[in-house]
């Protein structure tokens, strides 16, 4: 008798609806470690020429302008690398070799360990603007590690050698 008593006693112990504490600490560690923080906004600086000459950033591919924001490029695309200025550091992404060609050797994904990003050109909407150079209406978009997107804007893309 005294076993069927002491069988019920833990029985209703464990169908308790309180958690012990341990059991509340180790819900609070795994929400905490599972919170994604809220994405950067980034603000892409313009690469100029000085940019271009001291990074050897010569070549075909496309450059990126975002409306509103004159015709300065802040997204240099090419064959096997992409370039954006975060602040005044130089990011350099890789091309993400099974995503389409765009013109000029340009990829359609870069990837990298902080930020992966994507030019999206309506190429038939292209107009040639100049022997070797086109005009592409584009989306830039960049994400994060977490894969939240960080900057997503309209523009032109030029693309030429």
């Amino acid at each position: 008798m005294r076993a069927g008593i002491l069988l019920l006693v833990v029985a209703l112990a464990a169908c308790s609806n309180e958690p012990t504490e341990e059991e509340r600490q180790a819900a609070v560690a795994e929400v905490k470690a599972n919170r994604t923080p809220a994405p950067e906004k980034l603000e892409l600086g313009a690469i100029r020429y000085r940019e271009i000459e001291q990074h050897d950033l010569y070549g075909a591919g496309c450059s990126f302008a975002p409306e509103g924001g004159g015709l300065s490029a802040v997204a240099l695309a090419m064959a096997e690398t992409v370039h954006f200025l975060r602040g005044t550091e130089l990011m350099t992404l890789a091309a993400d070799k099974g995503s389409a060609e765009l013109p000029y050797l340009a990829r359609r994904k870069y990837d990298g360990t902080e930020y992966s990003m994507t030019l999206d050109l309506d190429e038939a909407e292209g107009e040639q603007v100049g022997e070797e150079v086109s005009d592409f209406p584009a989306t830039l978009t960049i994400r994060d590690a977490a894969d939240q997107i960080v900057y997503r804007k309209d523009g032109i893309a030029q693309c030429g050698a």
